[in-house]
């Protein structure tokens, strides 16, 4: 494999680990959590003002591999490689870029598959249940363990637009630029049941033992393969599925008239839930849609106004005409809210047929409005 120029190369995962006994860090759900370890990538420098970083937050499914290989040999590079690089929007040329894994989650940050200090077994369920508010928590640490009093942007899509919503709230004098992409200040009841679905489908796999499958030496790869089929249907449109897939045969003239796969959508679906299951974990799963449905910023903050009332970054909302998972009408609302407290913001509505995964795909519309509105905001540096 020939790794191209502009990319960001061969890269290493780091890992910060903090909140040792009898320190642990305090939880919304009135508990506390430690030793915490987070994963995460570095790529690019600190300048000497150390006033040039930007955090990337990963959606549910993602992790702190956004860009690069960890090996030459690597299938493919990081889940945002195209947007990570020398010259490309995330300018690691001029831009020192941070992604870290959530706590929750499975690739190498402290999460229910992770080994409980107290009794050598993995967590499974005795894991806290964590929230979007605490995953921001756990990542201030990381800052500050990086020596970044001020971040120049925290970036995110989907579930990583509600933690940049989040950092702007909870630290509004540490953050001079917001990106949020496809997301919501608050799930509705469709997004909640979505996640619902998801989740009754790896309680009903018999592997997964009440959420102890690791000691049993089980997976519920069924529960958690069906878990993601069902999401991956959300992430895409009506319109991407039929130029995919429409009704085609996969490998054959006519129908089985059994139950194997007949059509090329199925036998897409079937190799995105399998792939899903061999990086991924079941309780990580539970965990990550769990605190996204608790995501409700009127709710922590008395009100959708109130919540927004303090911040002090500079805002940049994108969405996709296509996105029925998050439609342009919850990057609206949220619009509406920063004007009314007379914050700086843009929007974009980007016309595309890709779905709520359209911010993961290359798209040269979306990658020059966030490189400009980057520009302006390093070239401004905001009063602190």
């Amino acid at each position: 494999m020939v790794i191209p120029a502009d990319s960001v190369g061969v890269v290493q995962r780091q890992t910060f680990t903090f909140a040792e006994p009898p320190h642990e860090m305090a939880l919304d759900n009135g508990g506390r959590l430690g030793p915490i370890t987070l994963a995460y990538e570095c790529y690019g420098a600190l300048n000497a003002a150390r006033d040039n970083a930007i955090l990337i937050l990963h959606a549910l499914s993602g992790d702190a591999h956004v860009a690069g290989w960890h090996h030459p040999d690597d299938h493919r590079p990081g889940w945002w490689d195209f947007m990570v690089g020398h010259g490309r929007p995330f300018d690691i040329d001029q831009y020192c870029v941070i992604c870290s894994n959530v706590i929750g989650g499975c690739q190498g940050s402290t999460g229910p598959s992770s080994i409980h200090p107290a009794t050598g077994r993995p967590y499974a369920l005795g894991f806290p249940v964590v929230t979007i508010a605490d995953m921001v928590r756990a990542q201030i640490q990381l800052i500050d363990y990086l020596g970044i009093k001020r971040l120049l942007c925290v970036v995110g899509g989907s579930m990583g637009g509600m933690q940049a919503l989040q950092w702007s709230i909870a630290a509004p004098e540490r953050v001079a630029a917001v990106i949020p992409i496809a997301t919501t200040c608050r799930q509705n009841a469709m997004q909640i049941g979505w996640n619902e679905v998801g989740r009754q489908a790896i309680y009903a796999d018999a592997d997964w033992c009440g959420g102890d499958y690791q000691r049993h030496g089980k997976n519920p790869a069924r529960g958690l393969a069906t878990a993601r089929m069902l999401a991956h249907i959300t992430y895409l449109s009506e319109e991407s599925m039929q130029r995919k897939f429409g009704r085609r045969l996969r490998d054959k003239e006519d129908y089985g008239f059994d139950f194997g796969i007949d059509f090329e959508v199925e036998s897409y679906l079937r190799h995105q839930g399998e792939s899903f299951v061999a990086r991924f974990d079941a309780n990580s799963y539970l965990y990550i849609t769990k605190a996204i449905d608790y995501f409700d910023l009127a709710r922590d903050y008395g009100s959708l106004d109130q919540a927004f009332q303090n911040v002090r970054a500079r805002y940049l909302i994108l969405s996709f005409t296509s996105d029925w998972l998050y439609p342009t009408s919850q990057s609206l609302e949220l619009l509406h809210l920063l004007e009314k407290n007379k914050k700086a913001v843009t929007f974009r509505e980007f016309n595309t047929w890709y779905g709520h995964d359209s911010f993961l795909l290359p798209n040269p519309e979306m990658m020059q409005t966030i490189s400009r509105f980057l520009a302006e905001v390093y070239s401004s540096r905001l009063p602190r």
